[in-house]
């Protein structure tokens, strides 16, 4: 399909915020008051198309976030839209911006949100949902996309094609597979830790009752409520049914083998974000210490070079890539290439607001078109939001539903963005 050539001509940018503080939804162990936010931006065309995208934030601070993004726009304008490697590679090569990072915090995020309404307007512009667009691609257009500095010590360009060539094999039929029968899901919406046990109990057996196979609980407050919930949710569930825990970074690495030991005969599937996502090695001695429970990180894991450690190290058994903190989906494809060369299932960071929508066409492509895979995959999926999204996850039996609509499911509705725009929108005046 050839698409006509079109220059970015605009850049605007939206301080997002949902206060979800007020019923604790998204309360956790470090996070007790989140306020989901995004922000957000709209990248348009000389041809009246528009991309869009987001950094997810949870209140305090989007402001400095969407300040960040609107700072990328020297980057975009003028720019051939199809030229998204060129114009995430000049993002992150800049030396001036490296150097408030380098590939980290604020900035990467902001690189995050453009690079992903980027890929948003490419796809539209195909006619096609994003997870399509690129298994669609080939291996070389792909590899175009990413930058292998760092990497060549566990992943080189020419393992990055070998393993997008093997992914070629039987892609035809994956994607039909995945049109009808969706990708596997896991909920964490019974899990907040501010909820009581009558809510936890009544989520978990509507979980059971959507057909999702996991669950997951958040921890690490209180011992004590962390085994009394725990033991809430296994009456529920049942013996056998996977439920995993996550501690959003509470824990310092002698307390988490302590305290993952002492909930382990409520056998977790794994536990999530056990302490610091820069520490590596802390999470290599969590893995050792706490075997056979099984680690999983990466919801905060802020570049490809931390993943590519963290596989080294033999420190995770499962890899949650985020949509919208990385550098977007280039760096999300050398992230999903790494995984598949240490043999570790990816199973997607989501939740927050239009995580889900976003990351699922990463999941996606990552079955149809790397790993082949859906042994050990779930995407994480929380019930939040998702109707202020013009196509929003669907969910059947406990799986997403292929999006078939253009796009990367980021395009928020003109009317929410009003109603939600911090501090002058409908539902924050009386605040």
């Amino acid at each position: 399909m050839i698409v006509p050539a079109t220059r970015i001509v605009g850049l605007t940018t939206h301080d997002i915020r949902f206060p979800t503080s007020r019923d604790l939804d998204g309360s956790d162990a470090m996070n007790p008051d989140p306020d989901y936010s995004a922000a957000y931006v709209v990248i348009t065309t000389e041809d009246g198309r528009q991309g869009h995208g987001f950094a997810f934030t949870i209140g305090r601070g989007n402001d400095v976030q969407t300040a960040a993004i609107g700072a990328l726009e020297q980057y975009v304008i003028g720019q051939d839209a199809e030229d998204v490697a060129g114009i995430y590679h000049a993002m992150i090569n800049d030396s001036q911006l490296r150097w408030l990072g380098p590939e980290k915090g604020v900035m990467h995020m902001a690189i995050s949100a453009v690079a992903n309404a980027l890929w948003d307007l490419k796809a539209k512009r195909y006619g096609k949902p994003l997870w399509l667009l690129l298994a669609e691609m080939t291996p070389e257009q792909l590899v175009e996309m990413i930058d292998f500095r760092y990497l060549s010590d566990a992943l080189t360009r020419d393992e990055a094609l070998e393993l997008l060539r093997k992914g070629e094999q039987g892609k035809a039929e994956r994607i039909a597979d995945l049109r009808a029968n969706g990708y596997p899901a896991y909920t964490t919406s019974p899990g907040w830790l501010g909820y009581d046990d009558d809510k936890l109990r009544r989520l978990c057996k509507e979980a059971l009752d959507q057909g999702f196979t996991q669950i997951k609980l958040k921890v690490g407050a209180d011992l004590q409520d962390d085994i009394r919930r725990f033991a809430t949710a296994r009456e529920v569930c049942g013996p056998d049914f996977p439920i995993a825990i996550d501690a959003n970074q509470r824990w310092d690495v002698d307390s988490a083998i302590e305290w993952v030991g002492a909930l382990a005969p409520y056998h977790p599937h794994w536990v999530e974000e056990p302490t610091s996502p820069d520490d590596v090695l802390g999470h290599a001695a969590i893995a050792r210490g706490i075997s056979p429970i099984r680690v999983a990180t990466g919801e905060h894991v802020q570049n490809r070079i931390v993943f590519k450690q963290l596989l080294q190290a033999g420190a995770i058994s499962f890899l949650q890539i985020d949509s919208a903190r990385v550098g977007g989906v280039n760096e999300n494809l050398a992230i999903l290439l790494l995984a598949a060369k240490f043999g570790i299932p990816v199973c997607p960071h989501a939740g927050g607001v239009g995580l889900c929508e976003l990351v699922q066409h990463l999941a996606m492509f990552d079955y149809v078109g790397v790993s082949g895979s859906l042994d050990g995959r779930v995407i994480e999926y929380v019930d939040h939001l998702h109707e202020h999204f013009v196509d929003p996850v669907v969910i059947k039996g406990g799986r997403y539903l292929a999006p078939s609509l253009p796009g990367f499911s980021a395009e928020m509705h003109p009317e929410s963005i009003a109603a939600h725009v911090f501090p002058g929108g409908e539902v924050w005046r009386d605040q």
